[in-house]
């Protein structure tokens, strides 16, 4: 996992990716049958029918599942670049390309001086370990370009501007590649190239097709899902005898009843938090090294995601993808919330589609493997942000060197 080269590395990451790929292939196509609900129905069905609406020229603004930003209608309208196919067929084509590429991206990546291949093997091990999910859900494209925009940002700041900008356009998250960015020129070429960027492109969608940002109302509107940190309070109350129940809202499984509302607000809370101690974070940080923006990437996505009302199972790719990132340079402070994330890959397969009958029932193996799941990704936040804080903040007042992403040449900052 340390070779430098793909050469180096020998044919291992190729085969090991070929054979696991071949596998969630056969799971989505139905040659191998995966306990659980059938998770290709959102792209045969869900994605197909917004499909066709976008093909007339606007978004699905009768649907309230259509829960994303305007530059999903490319992801979704994608299949159409290979029309002799179904468009199911289409769509985990085009998902096995982007896989593809990323093991290619971080391959490459490890050629780099001062780099390695232990983040190509990640996403090879990672990916998998979600099942046929990834494969049947759009996040895995989203993912490739957040790997894209951090590997080419370490020498191409504005680069990686542009591609969190789109990114963001296609699910949002993205935006947080930005957040750990070296200050001065880097971080004002990044900035600039990403709010350019995104006032072009969302300009773009807008003149396009009429309702490009109606989808801010349903994402309101959302409550709390039951695979949710907030979740565990509710799955836990049922067994005590809480009146509420679970209902298909907004494209997910969520909880309705007494105090939901309550903690949706305070997951609110807990991300605003979140976004306070990542501003603080990025006010006293002094030392940016050219792995620091994949490392500030990571833990943020972290943080939203387990303070968010929502963690469905296809939200682990961006952690694997991330990880794999942060585990391309030498000497990375994210190697163990790397691992707790691709146990936690496991644990979600367990728990979707497999237990997820277990999970809807709030019995006792649903709650454990939520609880499992949950904590771990937990605990993976709460170690990255410590060490982020660790390797980037002076410990103590006054001057000190920090390294900086150009080079790796030690300059002197001041407090």
């Amino acid at each position: 996992m340390t070779g430098r080269t793909p050469t180096g590395a020998g044919p291992w990451p190729y085969a090991v990716w070929a054979l696991t790929r071949a596998w969630l292939l056969a799971c989505v196509f139905k040659v191998v049958t995966v306990p659980g609900p059938d998770v290709t129905v959102d792209v045969s069905a869900i994605y197909r029918s917004w499909y066709e609406v976008l093909l007339t020229g606007t978004f699905p603004l009768d649907d309230v599942t259509w829960q994303y930003p305007p530059g999903a209608a490319l992801a979704i309208l994608s299949p159409a670049l290979l029309p002799f196919w179904e468009y199911a067929t289409a769509f985990f084509v085009l998902v096995l390309v982007c896989d593809a590429l990323v093991l290619g991206l971080l391959l490459y990546a490890g050629r780099r001086p001062g780099t390695r291949t232990a983040g190509a093997w990640v996403w090879v091990v990672g990916v998998p370990l979600l099942g046929p999910t990834v494969y049947a859900r759009y996040d895995l494209m989203v993912t490739a370009v957040a790997v894209a925009a951090l590997l080419a940002g370490v020498r191409r700041p504005r680069a990686l501007g542009a591609l969190a900008a789109f990114g963001a356009l296609l699910k949002g998250w993205p935006a947080l590649l930005l957040v750990g960015v070296r200050k001065g020129r880097p971080t004002r070429a990044a900035w600039a190239s990403a709010a350019l960027s995104a006032a072009g492109l969302a300009a773009a969608f807008a003149l396009w097709m009429p309702g490009a940002f109606g989808f801010l109302a349903f994402q309101r509107d959302r409550g709390t899902e039951i695979e949710s940190l907030g979740a565990l309070v509710f799955h836990l109350a049922r067994r005590f005898g809480w009146e509420g129940r679970v209902e298909l809202r907004y494209g997910s499984v969520e909880f309705v009843g007494p105090q939901v509302e309550l903690v949706s607000a305070l997951a609110l809370g807990l991300a605003a938090l979140a976004l306070g101690w990542l501003l603080l974070w990025r006010l006293r940080a002094r030392r940016f090294a050219a792995r620091t923006p994949a490392e500030a990437a990571f833990t943020a996505v972290l943080l939203f995601t387990v303070t968010s009302r929502v963690i469905s199972p296809q939200y682990v790719v961006w952690l694997v993808g991330l990880a794999a990132v942060c585990l391309v340079f030498r000497g990375a402070a994210m190697t163990l919330p790397a691992v707790l994330v691709l146990v936690a890959a496991g644990v979600t397969l367990l728990e979707f589609p497999i237990g997820f009958g277990h999970v809807v029932a709030s019995d006792a193996w649903g709650v454990t493997l939520l609880f499992v799941r949950n904590g771990l990704l937990v605990a993976a936040s709460l170690i990255a942000a410590r060490r982020l804080w660790r390797s980037t903040v002076p410990g103590r007042p006054g001057g000190e060197a920090a390294v900086s992403a150009v080079g790796g040449q030690p300059s002197r900052v001041a407090r």
